[in-house]
């Protein structure tokens, strides 16, 4: 089975506030294939989680690995993210009520619509995904 691990975070310095993303790639052996930050400007903490897993996904749809082994049998996408709220509505278990977010969500779907791999979405704890967090930190302080 191939699979792709990706463990997003977002993070926001206020609420609103300077706002960074933090995504690792790695294989199915844990192993680091590509590291992503980057400053997204002023956000929530939810709109940048949001803001995180989008760019995963475009990052992801431009990939080699993705070109390789979209539709190809055995391939698996895993998303890990600690935000519960996240994976709750990504996976419909809660509702979104605000707009702004509702608009990202949005887009996160057409994105998903485009990849034909079983994709899985995990809320992990904080302790799991601090690679993903000191990237959000770096996207923040070296804006």
């Amino acid at each position: 089975m191939n699979i792709l691990n990706i463990y997003t975070d977002g993070g926001a310095r206020g609420n609103p506030g300077p706002a960074g993303i933090g995504i690792v790639f790695q294989n199915g052996q844990d192993e680091p294939i590509h590291n992503h930050k980057e400053y997204i400007g002023e956000a929530t903490n939810n709109q940048a989680e949001y803001r995180a897993i989008i760019r995963a996904i475009e990052l992801v749809l431009k990939s080699k690995w993705f070109l390789e082994n979209n539709q190809k049998e055995g391939s698996k996408i895993v998303c890990r993210l600690d935000s519960q709220l996240v994976v709750e509505q990504i996976c419909g278990n809660y509702k979104v009520k605000n707009s702004g977010i509702s608009e990202l969500m949005s887009e996160l779907k057409v994105l998903l619509n485009q990849i034909q791999i079983p994709i899985e979405f995990i809320h992990i704890k904080r302790e799991q995904n601090k690679l993903a967090d000191k990237l959000v930190n770096k996207a923040i302080d070296f804006r």
